[in-house]
């Protein structure tokens, strides 16, 4: 009886082994799971979806416009808030008459979010920031009901986890993520 149980017990634990060798590094290094709480994104993500977020990404390029990130609340770094990215590193961000408008020092411009928003939505508030570098500008795509950048300031690039890659759950709405095309 020995003999028969050895083989499979010491298969099983290499079997296990094999496995944390390969989905550890993927889970804290390259991907994470992630479930949205809370109504700051709706209507493009709702409480209860789960998202795989791509942590590797930004290791290779900078943060774009559009992208919605999960990042470490900067006021309570252990909570992890998801937002998109409205503003980037040296422009100025103003809102005014429920509009969003950029400027990169060589014009404004106001920004199409046609894209993820509802039509007639407007941005409430009266902002004027210029950001730094390595400084973002993060807004809740339900901006009635978000806390975002508007009420707590810039969003430091250190504080970014990484970016929405694949909502997986609930299989009804399975979608890829991408930065919009403005």
């Amino acid at each position: 009886m020995k003999k028969f149980l050895f083989p499979i017990i010491s298969e099983s634990i290499k079997t296990l082994i094999l496995a944390a060798i390969i989905i550890i590094p993927i889970r804290y290094l390259i991907f994470q799971p992630f479930f949205v709480q809370g109504i700051s994104m709706s209507p493009n993500f709702e409480t209860g979806d789960y998202l795989i977020i791509d942590e590797i990404s930004y290791r290779f390029r900078d943060p774009q416009r559009g992208e919605v990130i999960v990042f470490k609340y900067p006021q309570t770094p252990s909570q992890r808030y998801i937002k998109r990215i409205i503003g980037l590193p040296g422009e100025t961000i103003e809102i005014k008459d429920g509009k969003i408008l950029l400027s990169d020092g060589e014009g404004m411009q106001v920004l199409d979010e046609s894209e993820y928003l509802s039509p007639g939505l407007e941005t409430g508030g009266v902002v004027r920031i210029s950001l730094a570098e390595n400084q973002y500008f993060v807004l809740g795509d339900n901006r009635k009901f978000s806390s975002d950048s508007r009420r707590w300031g810039v969003l430091p690039q250190k504080n970014i986890v990484g970016r929405v890659y694949i909502r997986a759950w609930p299989f009804t709405v399975l979608a890829k993520f991408e930065a919009p095309a403005y």
